[in-house]
């Protein structure tokens, strides 16, 4: 006669009060296995000490100070302003029938290009002081006819590039605190570009002709460039000053700081309603690349690569540990479905992980930039909402990153292969990615489809179409919005849970 035998059953309830006894034995489990918990705290304090190591070892006393912009905004402010005061209301027409640009091929060698941000036209701003509020009307080399106000504002008005065959006509009306800007094709049929409201423009402003040329990108750098614009038929209405116009650099003096190539420097010249105005620089958001120094909050947070490292073994090990000293079953006889205890484990490990990444940025961020800014590294400021996903988002990518790495120890089983693989998958793309050389293409695909993407929950850079710069994840502009990226990564943990739990149910019975 064949003996019955009886499958074992936990005395554990299934419901809600055994998980939840589940998760109290594998917090146990966790907290007093002390190479585990070495490795979490050694996380968190990589975080810390290489953002105090990163704002200690940057020395940039002596440094031009950033111009900062109505909004609290770091800005570029550098052009070539040929103007006299304004009191009260007025208006200010004019016609521009060229815009010309010179870029740099070597030392003193200039050659015609275009600069597509290149801009000449009218502008009404509260002082030469840089940072100054500020509303204009320009065309611009290869974007039509814009306003743009206090930098960040952008409006887009009549296509097409200014020539002896193509005039354009401006015009900016001010009545108070209202700027509004006009264009036309022939001087006659005006079509309305904007209406702004600029606070702090003061009972009297500086208004007239200006010409900015932003920096040209050439490969992985930018060279300085040099624009000039031939003006037309100017005429002024309301309180002008009249009389004679004054020619200005706005910005830097040096012509090198200013933004000019060698040998040049911003002039005007012509009288009677009819200016020649050469200029460089620009009067648009400052972003990474068109200031001399400049630090993010990311830059601080660099130590987060070395703390995803130390939470990937832990992750790994969490698990592989069981497998090698032959656990494993111990810990799936004391719950009936087995997909829980892999749930458990994943719900201690990402709680911890993520306590101590938020712990690490919280202290990390705030200390580094008080170093950086005592050495005179201007970091670019960012809003206590930004600063809180930062840290929010640090810590959840460090928590997500040792799921994963749980996962994929359990799917393998081997704690060496596990840790490799998740470093090759998370770790690798970052390491191409801090190529300066890597093209932008290549860059932006690892962080759109690889765990990698996550990192872009730290980016606080915010790009502007009306700047030409070099937008990349190297700089830290990533393609991704920062949860999007994050995201990505907790797609890759979820989907290697689900593969875990599936091999535990089949392979382990």
């Amino acid at each position: 006669m064949t003996p019955t035998v009886t499958p074992y059953r936990s005395g554990q309830r299934e419901g809600r009060d055994g998980f939840l006894q589940l998760l109290h034995a594998e917090w146990t489990k966790f907290r007093t296995v002390r190479a585990l918990v070495t490795g979490v705290v050694a996380a968190a304090l990589m975080v810390v000490l290489i953002a105090l190591l990163a704002g200690a070892s940057s020395d940039q006393k002596g440094s031009p100070p950033v111009p900062v912009g109505p909004g609290g905004e770091p800005v570029t402010d550098s052009f070539y302003f040929v103007h006299q005061p304004m009191a009260g209301n007025g208006s200010i027409t004019v016609s521009v029938s060229a815009l010309r640009s010179s870029i740099p091929e070597g030392p003193g060698d200039l050659r015609p290009g275009t600069v597509p941000w290149a801009k000449a036209g009218l502008i009404i701003k509260e002082s030469t002081r840089q940072g100054s509020p500020y509303a204009a009307v320009m065309v611009t080399g290869s974007h039509g006819v814009r306003m743009q106000d206090n930098y960040v504002n952008d409006t887009a008005g009549l296509p097409g590039p200014v020539s002896a065959a193509s005039v354009r006509w401006l015009r900016l009306d001010r009545s108070g605190d209202a700027v509004t800007g006009y264009a036309s094709a022939d001087g006659t049929h005006w079509t309305t570009v904007g209406t702004v409201h600029v606070r702090g423009l003061g009972p009297t402003a500086q208004g007239g002709l200006f010409v900015a040329s932003p920096p040209s990108v050439q490969g992985m750098g930018t060279r300085g460039s040099v624009s000039t614009a031939v003006f037309e038929d100017l005429r002024v209405q309301g309180g002008w000053a009249g009389g004679a116009w004054t020619g200005d650099q706005v910005g830097p003096e040096s012509p090198s700081f200013a933004g000019y190539p060698q040998s040049t420097a911003g002039s005007f010249t012509g009288s009677d309603g009819d200016f020649t105005v050469t200029g460089a620089g620009d009067i648009a958001p400052a972003v990474r690349g068109t200031l001399p120094t400049g630090g993010t909050l990311k830059d601080l947070l660099t130590g987060t690569f070395a703390a995803l490292i130390a939470v990937i073994v832990v992750g790994t090990l969490y698990i592989t540990t069981e497998y090698r000293k032959n656990l494993i079953h111990v810990t799936l006889a004391a719950s009936p479905r087995r997909s829980r205890v892999l749930m458990a484990k994943a719900i201690v490990l990402g709680v911890v992980t993520f306590v101590a990444g938020l712990a690490g940025a919280v202290v990390a961020a705030p200390a580094g930039e008080r170093l950086a800014r005592a050495n005179g590294v201007y970091v670019f400021p960012v809003s206590s909402s930004t600063e809180l996903r930062t840290a929010l988002g640090t810590a959840a990518l460090l928590a997500t990153a040792s799921i994963l790495a749980l996962a994929v120890g359990a799917i393998v089983r081997h704690g060496a292969g596990a840790i490799t693989a998740v470093l090759v998958a998370i770790v690798l793309p970052c390491v191409l990615i801090a190529n300066p050389f890597m093209p932008a293409s290549v860059s932006d695909w690892l962080t759109r489809v690889t765990p990698a993407a996550a990192f872009a929950v730290q980016q606080t850079l915010v790009p502007y179409d009306q700047v030409t710069s070099i937008y990349t994840p190297y700089n830290g502009y990533y393609p991704l919005a920062p949860w999007a990226g994050l995201a990505v990564l907790a797609g890759y943990a979820v989907a290697s849970l689900a593969v875990a739990a599936v091999l535990l149910r089949r392979r382990d019975a």
